[in-house]
């Protein structure tokens, strides 16, 4: 098994050491080398941790260049998804940030499969040939799997191979078992024959997807997109949001894609000062946009009129830890009701202004819907309940009050019409400032003013956080950190855009570019919505709403 390493970077001395002893054992003993076969033969994880190899251009001495591949924690569990992928013949999506090893590590498990699975067909593509092969670049995805091979030894590789004879442009053939690992480009992605397994390699960028889609669709039953984000005009954010997060200890959905989340934070050598660090050289060369994509993961990043930023989100996780306040107060709940058509539920719960709780299932009817709902709110103590009250929403009412009549529920239980008039419409849209409009004037509905009062909320989080502004605690949001569904609530939440409507209202789009509607930032929506009081968090210097 492998040694999960918690320090960073490893004992790349004493890995050599224990490599260069395992080869002259293997050497001496043809048993042992027999043994071990058949064990790497089911084990990728074990053959990548013993054999495996990586290379980067920017270490310095005495790290090398080209170095032994050791595996953190999140990189086990990606080897992990990509045998579970293929194993049970379903599409999988990589969405990562730069520098995790994403693609090193799809190489490696190629090159497994290359020399264990007879027969085994595996292709790769991306949108140029250079990327694809480009003899002697270890940028190129098959110099790269040339590197891994000519570090292997002699007596694993399969009888009579040879670098020169069997490694051709965008090819790697194995003499014995025929199987295969071969290359595309550009449009001709997926024109080169069946495969067992198809990996697309940046395949956000690509230039005309669609008709990657039809070539593929027909010719592999496992594609395996990876790409860092880029908008969401494209094809791999539609299967991205269309997918399911993958974790170790899920069930998956037959004939969903899988989504695999690669963020730096999963790297044991990437710490918060690196993060900042890289932060302010991209904002220092006007590239935070890109800094952003390729960083962040955030989709939106180059996308006008997003309501709230990702970097105010991830500002916003674990801020009651970061600013040290707790979650006393109220405790309330937001539901979103699914509509037709494979939409969630979802349901936001917090315990003052700390979100600990959000999930979301599978339609079910709303009586379903409305005593699984109850029975999570009666679980945490919950006081309040907001519930989305339009169209299938009507029925959640029906189901409570049903269970009303059978006994007492203390919980209060509010409605929410999303298309309805703004609360309090005749309150300035900034508190206690009379010249600003009044609600009724800004927001064209509900909707709006529950999107824009939540990203007032980020806003002076982030500011709370990165700048060190005080605000009342009513004011403020944090994510806790330890909810399953992180990732989902990180993207949902900076995916609704705001425009305005022909008479200069505010209206919001929850789907831009064909997204999934956005049911857990909804609920978190809903449940936010009341602002309570509480004590002061800190003296408020500046306690105006920012427009």
């Amino acid at each position: 098994m492998p040694n999960l390493r918690s320090n960073w970077p490893p004992d790349y001395r004493a890995e050599y050491t224990k490599r260069l002893n395992l080869l002259q054992m293997c050497n001496e003993d043809k048993k042992l080398r027999e043994a071990l076969v058949i064990h790497y033969a089911l084990n990728p994880i074990d053959w990548i941790e013993d054999w495996g190899i990586t290379y980067d251009p920017r270490v310095s001495p005495p790290t090398p260049k080209k170095m032994p591949f050791l595996l953190f924690q999140r990189q086990v569990e990606f080897i992990n998804f990509l045998q579970a992928c293929v194993t049970d013949k379903e599409c999988g999506l990589v969405e990562k940030s730069r520098d995790v090893g994403a693609t090193w590590l799809c190489c490696s498990y190629s090159v497994w499969l290359w020399l264990f699975v007879p027969g085994a067909s595996i292709g790769w593509g991306s949108r140029k040939e250079l990327l694809v092969d480009r003899i002697g670049d270890p940028d190129s995805l098959f110099e790269k799997m040339r590197m891994i091979l000519d570090n292997l030894p002699v007596w694993m590789l399969p009888e009579g191979f040879s670098l020169r004879e069997h490694t051709s442009k965008m090819k790697i053939v194995n003499p014995v078992t025929k199987a295969t690992i071969t290359g595309e480009s550009g449009d001709n992605i997926g024109r080169g024959g069946r495969s067992m397994v198809y990996f697309k390699d940046e395949s956000a960028h690509y230039e005309r997807p669609d008709r990657i889609e039809a070539a593929l669709g027909d010719n592999t039953d496992v594609q395996i997109d990876i790409s860092s984000v880029h908008g969401t005009n494209n094809v791999f954010y539609r299967r991205r949001m269309a997918g399911e997060e993958w974790r170790p200890d899920m069930v998956p959905t037959k004939g969903k894609t899988r989504v695999f989340i690669f963020d730096w934070r999963d790297h044991p050598g990437k710490a918060q000062v690196w993060y900042e660090r890289r932060r302010a050289k991209a904002e220092a060369e006007g590239l935070m946009h890109l800094f952003a994509q390729e960083v962040d993961r955030d989709y939106a990043a180059s996308i006008e009129g997003v309501i709230i930023p990702a970097m105010w989100v991830k500002a916003a996780i674990d801020a009651h830890i970061r600013l040290g306040f707790k979650d006393d107060g109220v405790k309330m709940a937001g539901l979103d009701v699914a509509d037709e058509g494979g939409d969630k539920n979802a349901l936001a719960i917090r315990y003052g202004v700390v979100l600990r709780s959000c999930e979301a299932w599978g339609e079910g009817d709303t009586g379903h819907t409305a005593r699984r709902a109850l029975n999570k709110c009666r679980e945490m103590n919950v006081q309040t309940m907001n519930y989305d009250s339009i169209g299938v929403g009507a029925g959640v009412k029906a189901e409570t009050n049903r269970l009303l009549a059978e006994g007492p529920l203390k919980l209060d239980i509010q409605q929410f019409s999303a298309g309805g008039s703004p609360w309090s419409p005749d309150a300035p849209v900034i508190p206690r400032d009379h010249r600003s409009p009044t609600n009724k004037d800004f927001y064209a509905n509900l909707k709006a003013q529950g999107w824009w009062l939540l990203r007032v909320r980020f806003e002076k989080t982030y500011k709370a956080v990165t700048q060190g502004v005080k605000f009342p605690l009513e004011d403020l949001i944090s994510i806790d950190s330890t909810i399953p569904q992180l990732h989902e609530i990180e993207m949902e939440l900076s995916q609704p855009t705001c425009s305005y409507n022909g008479t200069g209202k505010m209206i919001v789009d929850k789907k831009p570019d064909g997204g999934k509607s956005p049911n857990l930032a909804d609920a978190i929506m809903m449940c936010y919505i009341r602002r309570i009081r509480f004590s002061t968090f800190a003296a408020p210097e500046n306690n105006n709403y920012s427009l």
